[in-house]
């Protein structure tokens, strides 16, 4: 395969995902968290990236293939950072997590209430095979940052159709 194809296919995975999670948000109507919504800009940037790669900036492709890897990288860590708060293993940012109650008081309780989010982040909304949606975003992620590594890697020469 040739490395335009490893970055097409790298792009369109990222593409894939982010296609996905908006399906199960406009059509599932599973409406996504702050840290779900987070998790989207690393698909995002990365099959920009991969747009850019294979159309415009063909004599940078180890630089984009380094960038794609590098978000990708960072939405594996993203979906990971949001599986362990649902997992609860730690705590999430307090936009998105319900904290200790016991010592607040009615009217700090009715606040807090009141400015939480309609969906929180240490609430598992989907999972399949016993992984949220976040595990499965972070597991596949890694995997899209070792095809971006693999264009990195076997990137000598981006015009050798043996590749």
């Amino acid at each position: 395969m040739t490395v335009w194809g490893r970055i097409l296919l790298a792009g369109l995975g990222s593409f894939a995902l982010l296609a996905g999670a908006l399906a199960f948000q406009y059509l599932g109507g599973l409406e996504p968290c702050p840290l779900c919504i987070w998790q989207r800009w690393p698909h995002a940037i990365a099959a920009a990236t991969a747009l850019l790669g294979i159309t415009v900036l063909w004599r940078r492709a180890r630089i984009l293939a380094m960038l794609g890897a590098s978000v990708m990288v960072a939405g594996a860590g993203l979906g990971l950072y949001h599986t362990g708060i649902e997992r609860g293993w730690w705590e999430g940012p307090n936009t998105c997590t319900s904290g200790d109650i016991s010592n607040l008081s009615a009217d700090a309780l009715l606040n807090q209430i009141m400015e939480a989010p309609l969906v929180r982040c240490d609430e598992v909304a989907w999972e399949f095979l016993s992984l949220s949606m976040a595990s499965w975003n972070g597991i596949i992620s890694l995997g899209l940052a070792g095809m971006w590594l693999a264009c990195v890697i076997w990137d000598a020469n981006p015009y050798d159709a043996e590749r």
